[in-house]
């Protein structure tokens, strides 16, 4: 089930976040697989991981949602698939201690290669749909908590993530107005924002 670790852009393996993968079964009628099962999940995660809400999120293309994350003791485990379309989907690193803090990583989910990111806590999360029409459903491990949520700038410069948007005939992304006023990283850290 589980193929590979996440690795940031400076070529580190971001420890805690999983790519999953499942079998699927396509005949003349169609296709088949299993899109969640406790045990294999655990098995692979070596966590009991108790899921309490399934989101649902719709996008057109060019749509950027995050960088999300929630502080502690409100901070979420997610479990992300895109059911219809592409999208890009990110990671940061906010854990302090960790080697990998402040690095980023990305990949590739569709309703093509039916591949799961598990993203552990201590991980601010986003995406940006890189096909005409996007489902994105994602399992989380807490409730979501608005004044615990915190969001930091797409395109922050200590990030420096390289989103597709030429590769996609993107010219500029589509935010939320609370994505569009998101804080720096910097902003978070003088806040104390990140996670130990």
């Amino acid at each position: 089930m589980a193929d590979n670790f996440l690795k940031s852009k400076n070529g580190q393996i971001i420890k805690g976040p999983i790519i999953l993968s499942t079998e699927t079964f396509k005949d003349e009628r169609g296709l088949f697989y299993e899109s969640w099962n406790m045990k294999l999940f655990d098995k692979e995660i070596s966590n009991n991981i108790n899921f309490v809400q399934d989101n649902i999120s719709t996008s057109n293309k060019g749509v950027l949602r995050g960088l999300h994350y929630q502080l502690d003791p409100f901070s979420q485990g997610k479990l992300i698939r895109c059911i219809k379309g592409s999208i890009f989907d990110v990671v940061v690193d906010l854990r302090e201690e960790s080697k990998t803090f402040l690095q980023w990583a990305s990949i590739e989910l569709s309703d093509r290669n039916f591949k799961q990111l598990w993203i552990p806590m201590g991980f601010a999360h986003g995406f940006l749909t890189i096909s005409d029409e996007v489902i994105v459903n994602y399992k989380v491990d807490n409730y979501w908590v608005p004044k615990a949520e915190r969001s930091i700038k797409w395109n922050d410069k200590k990030i420096k993530i390289k989103w597709p948007l030429k590769e996609n005939d993107i010219e500029m992304p589509y935010l939320s107005k609370k994505d569009a006023s998101a804080q720096s990283i910097l902003e978070a850290k003088s806040r104390g924002e990140f996670f130990k």
